[in-house]
């Protein structure tokens, strides 16, 4: 039915008579620091003569363009020029498009027109990737998931499974921290492992995203509880000239986004999506049936140009059941057998006010999180037996933050602090090999943090220098009470030996309190607090790079990084310890366990990166990172991570054709991860697979195999269609073009009878006689999706 509803569509705007066609590109030019209207600000569209100045109250406006994708430049006397990659226009509606400038410190006597370098903060000059919404949505195989966007950057490991867990530089995928418009919000995947970051479903609507911007490194001071990666989410705001619409058939969902102006000073965004998973996985015969919906939102109120209020939201709605009707093959009772029945719901609401004075503004960032995790299962799925997990988990955060930036002649300075509480309640009951695992449990207690961050350039802006500081601390523990005891310094060097050669330096020490599933464990009801005795995560990391800037909107840089982690938490599995850093990257919880005790770990490796703005309608990015990631084991001895792939290829290039067609292609190589084999004795006993039907890994021997290298081919062609009042883009997304069957961990399974009925091990009653099925995936995943925006 969807592939005929897209096949009328093409035969009808195929032969649709063309339009007049007059886009705009609109908005105001401002100070960063002020908000002061820069009155004769020049803005210019790259490559072509249409220029436009700013007037007395910083609004500008471009007309006359035809729909497509568009570089804009930047140019005032006494300001940083700046460029604005990647504008996508269109005939139905304005592209609002408010920019800031930066001021210079040496003064210029004129306008110098040139084109910028890629936008580089004094704070973090190397480590920082920033991805616009055009290079989201157009991404081959990324299906408008940031989470698969930025796989084709450099440092950022790509799993070979169906899962956006966020892995960087060898880092485990719970080092991560995500922040929409200011409001940090934990998790930002459906169906999220609670405890880590990762998930199979993204969970933001790319049509609120203005742009991205990705630490893997050199986090800003203002940025704490973070130890692999930061995302800065910045969303547009709403169309303050009419209500508009779009609505979206994606891969996987419906999407609607609203938004239009309220009042003179107020906008509105908001969103909802629906997913038909269940509905498509049950036509397919899959053995779980996933289905979601979300729904997002955005307020922004300008009272005046000195204040301005934005309050946004999202959220989700999660369930997964079985499919008992599937076909009863090997791989399919397996999952039947291990996959629980699962819900989830989440939220993030929040407030953003800001205050500009002559020097600089303060911010003020109020919001609340919740997260309901719950999920169930029984023996052979019969309610009537034994239940062998029942989880039910909350967490809430209350956060309130304050941050002050201004200038001071050459000098940038920021500073703030913030507070929040926390509470999470665990009501968990898991039967195991070993033993059952069952206790309720609830923690409450108060995270606090201040930092400070003074930049200034030096030697007629060829030296910029950056200093940091932070402090974090918590009421739950002793450990945690000092904040002097996280003292996280950091420093930021970079030299320009001319316009397009630099020379960039970081160095700093990150803290990270465990996950609150670490924090709130209990071997029993009532019983004590196992972990309150552990220490934040430290890491003490190092990153050098070199910069080469065409100044034709190509960039070449060379990072090497090295990444020193201590007081790495020991859990307990299976009777067994391992660094809790090689968990994460699986569905349930992680975390849940005790804590026996601390470990040192590393990662060290080489970045080569290279991008291709848009430039006479190519683009494209090519990263390549070589790495090594390790943690010392049980016996303090270095040991390959789970995430040890050590190399990792992505290139991703496309082009904008006449006739706003538009072709592109990802190309993923990447080397196989490490994992633990299964003690087979072990887990064949019948007194175990009964209960938990699946092969439990053999520590004793952690990480000492590896899957095989894969790769993957993703490729993308884009239809747009312009009419006066609308527009249509159609376009075939297609994952995995070259068919590559890549490999994950084998199954252990019952090696059953002609009859399906299970049978003991040779000679020994007391075991099921198992076999270990192959597991492989990589089918090719073809998406026909519309959009279709007023």
């Amino acid at each position: 039915m969807k592939i005929k509803f897209i096949l009328v569509l093409l035969s009808i705007f195929s032969t649709a008579p063309v339009l007049a066609q007059n886009a705009i590109i609109k908005g105001k030019i401002t100070d960063a620091f002020t908000n002061q209207p820069i009155f004769g600000a020049t803005i210019s569209i790259q490559g072509k003569p249409i220029t436009a100045l700013a007037d007395s109250s910083g609004n500008y406006i471009l007309l006359g363009l035809l729909p497509g994708v568009y570089n804009l430049q930047i140019n005032f006397i006494g300001y940083k020029s700046k460029s604005v990659f990647d504008i996508a226009v269109s005939n139905a509606k304005s592209t609002v498009l408010d920019i800031t400038l930066e001021t210079e410190v040496s003064q210029l006597n004129e306008v110098v027109v040139q084109r910028a370098k890629f936008i580089k903060p004094i704070e973090s000059p190397l480590s920082l990737r920033t991805i616009g919404s055009t290079e989201i949505k157009r991404n081959p195989g990324g299906n408008r998931d940031i989470s698969k966007v930025i796989q084709s950057l450099p440092g950022v490991s790509a799993p070979v499974s169906f899962r956006n867990d966020i892995i960087i530089r060898g880092g485990a995928p719970n080092e991560n921290r995500f922040y929409i418009d200011g409001i940090e919000i934990p998790n930002i995947n459906h169906f999220t492992t609670q405890g880590s970051s990762g998930g199979p479903v993204g969970l933001i609507n790319v049509d609120f995203i203005k742009e991205v911007d990705f630490y893997s490194g050199a986090f800003p001071a203002a940025r704490g509880n973070a130890l692999s990666s930061v995302f800065e989410f910045k969303q547009r705001d709403g169309n303050p000239d009419k209500t508009g619409a779009s609505l979206t058939i994606g891969s996987s969902d419906f999407a609607t986004v609203v938004e239009g102006p309220i009042s003179k000073k107020t906008t509105y965004m908001a969103s909802y999506r629906l997913s038909y998973l269940q509905g498509l996985f049950k036509l397919l015969g899959l053995p779980f049936l996933p289905s979601y919906q979300d729904f997002q939102f955005k307020l922004k109120t300008k009272f005046n140009t000195k204040n301005e209020l934005t309050i946004l939201g999202v959220g989700a709605l999660d369930k997964a059941v079985l499919n008992f009707n599937t076909e009863q093959t090997e791989n399919n009772l397996y999952t039947i057998a291990n996959f629980p029945e699962n819900k989830q719901n989440n939220y993030t609401i929040g407030a953003v006010y800001k205050n500009y004075r002559e020097k600089g503004f303060s911010t003020i960032v109020l919001s609340r999180n919740y997260l309901k995790n719950e999920a169930y299962k029984f023996q052979d799925n019969d309610e009537n037996k034994i239940q062998t997990l029942n989880y039910q988990s909350t967490e809430t955060e209350n956060k309130l933050r304050i941050e002050n930036s201004s200038r001071e002649g050459k000098y940038k300075i920021n500073f703030g602090g913030g507070i929040e509480t926390a509470d999470y309640t665990t009501n968990s009951l898991q039967v195991l090999p070993g033993g059952t695992e069952g206790y309720i449990s609830a923690i409450d207690f108060i995270k606090y943090g201040a930092f400070a961050q003074v930049s200034a350039p030096y030697l007629a802006d060829k030296l910029n220098l950056s200093f940091g500081l932070r402090l974090d601390g918590n009421s739950f523990s002793s450990k945690g009470e000092n904040p002097f005891k996280t003292l996280s310094p950091r420093f930021s060097a970079s030299y320009n030996f001319n316009e397009k050669i630099s020379f960039n330096f970081n160095t700093g020490i990150y803290y990270q309190l465990p996950a609150y599933t670490v924090l709130g464990f209990r071997n029993t009801t009532g019983g004590p607090l196992l972990n309150q005795n552990v220490n934040y995560i430290r890491s003490a990391q190092v990153v050098a790079g070199l910069e080469y800037n065409t100044l034709r909107n190509t960039k070449f840089t060379v990072e090497g990084f090295f990444k020193n982690y201590s007081r790495y938490p020991m859990v307990k599995v299976f009777g067994d310890v391992i660094p809790l850093a090689n968990l994460g990257a699986d569905f349930g919880v992680v975390g849940n366990k005790p804590v026996v005790g601390e470990t040192d770990g590393r990662s060290y490796g080489l970045e080569l990166f290279a991008q291709q703005r848009l430039n006479k309608g190519f683009y494209g990015i090519f990263a390549l990172t070589l790495f090594r990631s390790e943690f010392k084991d049980k016996l303090g001895e270095y040991v390959q991570s789970s995430w040890n792939n050590r190399y990792i290829l992505s290139m991703t290039a496309g082009k904008i054709l006449p006739k706003n067609w538009e072709i592109g292609a990802k190309f993923r190589l990447g080397g196989g991860s490490p994992y633990t084999p299964y003690d087979i004795a072990y887990s064949s006993l019948k007194s175990n697979y009964s209960i938990f039907p699946q092969g439990v890994q053999d520590y004793d021997r952690l990480n000492d195999s590896r899957l095989k290298w894969f790769y993957q081919l993703d490729v993308r062609v884009d239809k747009k269609y312009p009419f006066k009042k609308f527009n249509l883009n159609v376009y075939l997304d297609i994952q995995n073009l070259t068919y590559n069957k890549y490999e994950t961990q084998s199954q252990l399974v019952l090696d059953r009878d002609a009859n399906g009925n299970a049978q003991d091990a040779a000679g020994d009653a007391t075991r099921f006689k198992t076999k270990l099925l192959t597991n492989t995936s990589g089918n090719i995943l073809p998406t026909i999706g519309v959009i279709f925006e007023l």
